[in-house]
Order: C-alpha cells, then structure tokens, then sequence
C-alpha cells in the first residue's frame, strides 16, 4: 500500500517511554520536555513553510497505526525508543511508510549499554542522529528539511 505524500506536514513520532522526557533520567535525557521538543521543531518548520504532526505512544501497535494515519506526510523524525532493539513491526511499517524519514536517539546508544547497539530500524532511516540530547529533533529537521528542498528544486 503506497500512498504518496499530499501534505506539507511532517511527522514527529516517539515511541515507548518518551512521553516521559524532563522528568525520566535527567542525567541521560536532560530537563527538556516532550512539549518543548514538540514546540522547538515546529517552530523551525513554520519558519519554512511546514507544519507539524506529534505523536508519542508506549506501544509498538499505537505507532505503527499512527505511522499508517499519517502516510500522507512528506517526512518523519522518529525516536522508537526501545523499539530499535526489537520492534520488527515497527521496522515493517516504516519500511512502508512512503516518505524520507529520519532517527533520533537522544543519548549517544553506541556509548551506553551493548544491547543498545543494534537497531533493525536505523538501516531503512535516511540518516541516524544521535548523542546531541532534544536538540537532535531539530538537527533531523533541519536534515529533512534540506533534503526536501533539494527534492524540490530537481522536481522529484
């Protein structure tokens, strides 16, 4: 099922946990909130011309049902939590999701646990940003952003 993108919306979506931010392991997630996570990115995308669709959900089935809701945006930012270790649904659907999209991991995985190193999600992403705290939303963005600008320009 392949639906081609009829917004100029993208998505945010994260996964288990992340509803959480500001107050969950300050130490590896920061004081930054979920909603000022929401607010930061959606300021850099008004400014050029883009809207915003946020989603947080703790289960593997809520965000892939909101993947599938929101298959008409032109981009995601996705931070599946957990969910990189062993969301293999998860993984299919994104695979299917028609736009570009991109991860975000708040913390630097590959400098925490061993278990955290593999993720059967990051080879369907456009990029993987991680390590750079909240402010890494914004980077994936700004990436996205670029990205389809240039799609824009060659006409694709």
């Amino acid at each position: 099922m392949s639906t081609a993108p009829t917004s100029r919306d993208l998505l945010l979506l994260n996964g288990p946990n992340l509803g959480t931010l500001g107050t969950r392991e300050p130490g590896v997630y920061g004081t930054t909130t979920l909603a000022e996570v929401e607010k930061a990115v959606a300021l850099r995308l008004t400014r050029a011309g883009y809207g915003l669709r946020s989603e947080q959900h703790d289960g593997e089935g809520e965000l892939i049902r909101a993947l599938h809701k929101h298959r008409d945006t032109v981009a995601a930012i996705v931070n599946p939590g957990a969910l990189m270790i062993a969301g293999w649904s998860l993984r299919d659907a994104l695979a299917d999701y028609p736009a570009p999209w991109a991860e975000v991991h708040i913390s630097n995985v590959w400098a925490r646990e061993s278990f955290r190193h593999n993720s059967v999600v990051s080879p369907l992403a456009v990029g993987v940003i991680a390590g750079f705290g909240t402010h890494g939303y914004e980077l994936a963005a700004e990436a996205l952003l670029r990205r389809l600008e240039s799609a824009e320009g060659t006409g694709k």
